[in-house]
């Protein structure tokens, strides 16, 4: 077959035939557990993280998932294999792997709901999206703010499909800078600490420490799992602290991790209430730890991205 396959609920199919249906919870409500990972040479990079992640996410959100880990194991092997015989010279994968309760019954007049909806998707890794991170770095802009406290219903570790809070801090972001590539940062409070983005986890430098917010007010964000590891082995010393908004002009550095692009550094900061915030870049602690993704992973992952 020459067109790339998705999985839906355990049945290969052409990736132009995989739907939900209208009155799936997941497009009704946007109630979508997932989990992003990529490809390095083709090969699933960190999985076993993201499949323990994406298992626990599901149990904390009552989304059913009942296969094994085996059996998402497999599934996920066959269709990267498949689907990267397709890929242009170079190209790697990402992989999204989402659950939903399933079908809402009373769209039917059926007061039965289910049964979940289980799914895998391949899309070629977009290194032009991530390419103006390393020619011109990132700008970010503080927008606004959401609920990351202990009570809130839904823990920010979770990764899921609700995305409407980013569409609109991404919008406001380049509408307040003028940067139509700019991406919105949010605090926990008008007068409280960064927590992260719409792309990836934030980290800030200080001091030569990096420094992220502490671990149960962001994504549990596998690539921030692996650049924390890699200070570690570097001896780059790291901490979780707030990140409190009248500190940022002691940030030295800022930086990106995100699965797609793993580390990228941050050039300005906009503020709605002050000057905006301009780093050095690209750093000197970004560099030695891209080069230490590039060591762990065998890629150039710059120059993969640029292509």
């Amino acid at each position: 077959m020459s067109s790339p396959l998705a999985l839906l609920n355990g049945r290969l199919l052409p990736f132009t035939e995989a739907a939900l249906p209208l009155h799936d919870a997941g497009f009704v409500s946007g109630a979508t557990v997932v989990d992003n990972a990529r490809t390095f040479r083709h090969k699933l990079f960190r999985w076993p993280d993201h499949l323990a992640r994406f298992r626990r996410d599901c149990k904390t959100c009552y989304v059913p998932l009942e296969v094994s880990d085996e059996q998402l194991t497999a599934a996920a092997e066959e269709l990267v294999s498949h689907n990267a015989k397709l890929l242009p010279p170079g190209g790697e994968l990402q992989l999204v792997t989402f659950a939903t309760p399933g079908p809402l019954g009373f769209y039917l007049g059926d007061s039965v709901n289910g049964p979940p909806t289980r799914g895998m998707v391949t899309y070629p890794l977009p290194f032009a999206r991530y390419r103006q991170f390393f020619t011109e770095g990132v700008t970010l802009a503080h927008v606004g703010t959401h609920g990351v406290h202990s009570e809130t219903i839904l823990p920010p570790t979770v990764k899921h499909r609700s995305r409407m809070l980013w569409h609109i801090a991404d919008h406001k972001a380049r509408t307040q800078t003028g940067n139509p590539a700019a991406f919105g940062i949010l605090s926990d409070g008008p007068a409280g600490s960064l927590t992260e983005t719409s792309v990836a986890n934030f980290l800030a430098v200080v001091d030569g420490v990096v420094m992220s917010p502490p671990r149960e007010t962001i994504l549990d964000g596998i690539s921030l799992r692996v650049t924390r590891e890699l200070c570690e082995s570097l001896g780059v010393p790291y901490a979780e602290r707030n990140l409190a908004l009248s500190d940022i002009p002691k940030h030295s550095e800022a930086m990106l991790t995100g699965t797609g692009f793993c580390l990228a550094g941050v050039r300005e900061m906009s503020l709605t209430n002050a000057p905006s915030h301009r780093y050095e870049w690209p750093g000197p602690v970004f560099r030695r730890l891209l080069a230490a993704w590039s060591d762990l992973v065998g890629v150039d992952i710059e120059r993969q991205l640029m292509g």
